[in-house]
């Protein structure tokens, strides 16, 4: 009985030696504070909330989940608990695939860092949004979606010097394009690259960066459902950027309406709906900024969608990039895409491919890469026209009873206000000299019209 007894233990003790320990050592700066973390995977049925997986800390600084040894390989992420939306992203903010482990049947310890939470944007740092960068609107509202969404522009260097009418930029994921104090790691600095550009004698565009929804990203990115990650309101998101948002900022801004000057961008989901919304939108959008996609997300949909699509394609011009290494499926599906819509008229010299052994799913790549796209995308379009420099207008007065102007394109009808607002006359003034003959009191007067408005004192 002791020998069988001696035979359990040192058995017993193999089994324990032979666990897994998953051990995770960095979390992100912003996880709320007490927050719980938990395993979710193939080993539990993708319980968010099982207290079995729940890590624990292991008193060095780290928090652990120790996994009981079994056969064949895990699928498994890290959540907070409670919804998907809680779920870890990658070093960008966006969708993580599921890591893994095998089982060997020798004890295993792996560390392991939580890079980012899909919820929750902002790393903490100093602002370094350049100037003419501005929030738009905080709370845009999205109609077809019934919510609210923060809403970035860029507008270049020139934009209040001169006339001219600018391309327009539509970028996702709007956090994390201008500025390293909402971006979950890194930003795309597309305000640096503009302005360096400018400099160097490019034409420059308007950039309209619209931030993810957080918790709604994977559903406002994909047209379809995913049966493990959601989605399914990609069409009403791109509806909304089409017909609510691109019609604001055409009557609001100087731009270009023409499609071959609004160009769609995006980055793993956001190239995904990026893509989507060009065959749904090639008259308003006919440039495409197609960065690591994540075309696996509903490759089936996607595809079966573009070829069976009736809308013409054909004026269509698309930059795919994506590092070689990112996903054992992006280069095959980014390929088939393209082949796809060649099938449809986007001619081959309106589609570009470049495939880095460098490239990583991160924003510091895609930054590195933002600038040859945005070239390439518009090298064809006529856009270093000669710009017209706005007019100046002077209003000078002489005496009481007498105005200067210098500057009018042509002779202007001119309102006269009192100084608490009443419209008492209006006059018409040309270049030079403008006598006032009308009777006024002693004060002071408003002179306004389209071009201008000026103080007048009687």
């Amino acid at each position: 009985m002791k020998k069988i007894t001696l035979l359990l233990v040192v058995l017993l003790s193999y089994i324990t030696n032979a666990q897994v320990t998953l051990r995770v050592t960095s979390i992100p700066n912003n996880t709320p504070v007490g927050a719980n973390i938990y395993l979710i995977g193939s080993i539990n049925a993708w319980d968010q909330t099982s207290t079995q997986y729940l890590l624990q800390p292991d008193g060095l600084g780290a928090r652990q989940v120790i996994i009981p040894e079994g056969t064949g390989t895990v699928n498994y992420k890290f959540t907070r608990g409670g919804s998907w939306s809680t779920v870890e992203g990658n070093a960008s903010g966006g969708y993580l695939p599921d890591r893994s482990f095998t089982f060997t049947g020798s004890p295993q310890t792996i560390n392991l860092t939580i890079q980012s939470w899909e919820d929750i944007s902002g790393s903490g740092s100093s602002s370094t949004a350049a100037a003419n960068v501005q929030i738009l609107n905080n709370a845009f509202f999205i109609p077809q979606l019934n919510r609210y969404r923060k809403v970035w522009i860029y507008l270049p260097p020139d934009y209040y010097t001169t006339t001219k009418t600018y391309p327009v930029l539509y970028m996702e994921d709007g956090q994390n394009l201008f500025d390293i104090a909402t971006s979950f790691s890194g930003e795309w600095q597309i305000d640096e690259t503009l302005n360096t550009l400018h400099t160097q004698g490019n034409y420059g565009a308007i950039v309209v960066g619209i931030d993810n929804g957080g918790g709604e990203r994977l559903n406002e990115y994909s047209p379809w459902v995913n049966a493990t990650y959601g989605g399914g309101q990609g069409d009403l998101y791109m509806q909304f950027v089409g017909e609510t948002l691109k019609p604001y900022i055409d009557s609001n801004f100087r731009t270009k309406p023409q499609s071959q000057y609004n160009a769609l961008i995006g980055s793993s989901m956001g190239a995904l709906i990026s893509t989507y919304g060009a065959v749904k939108y090639p008259n308003l959008f006919s440039k495409v900024g197609v960065f690591s996609p994540a075309f696996w997300f509903v490759r089936t949909q996607l595809n079966n969608y573009i070829t069976s699509t009736t809308n013409d394609v054909s004026n269509l011009r698309l930059y795919f990039v994506c590092g070689q290494n990112e996903d054992v499926d992006m280069v095959p599906d980014m390929t088939t895409v393209k082949n796809n819509l060649i099938s449809k008229g986007v001619s081959n010299s309106n589609t570009f491919t470049k495939v880095d052994n460098y490239g990583t799913h991160t924003e510091s790549y895609w930054r590195g890469e933002f600038s040859a796209a945005y070239l390439w995308l518009f090298q064809n379009e006529t856009l270093n026209v000669s710009t017209i420099d706005a007019p100046k207008i002077e209003v000078f007065q002489m005496n009481s009873n007498q105005i200067y102007c210098s500057g009018l394109q042509h002779d202007l009808d001119v309102d006269i206000y009192s100084i608490h607002g009443q419209r008492i006359a209006s006059v018409q003034l040309k270049n030079g000299n403008n006598d006032i003959d009308i009777s006024l009191s002693n004060g002071i007067y408003i002179l306004k019209c389209e071009e201008f408005s000026a103080k007048f004192v009687k």
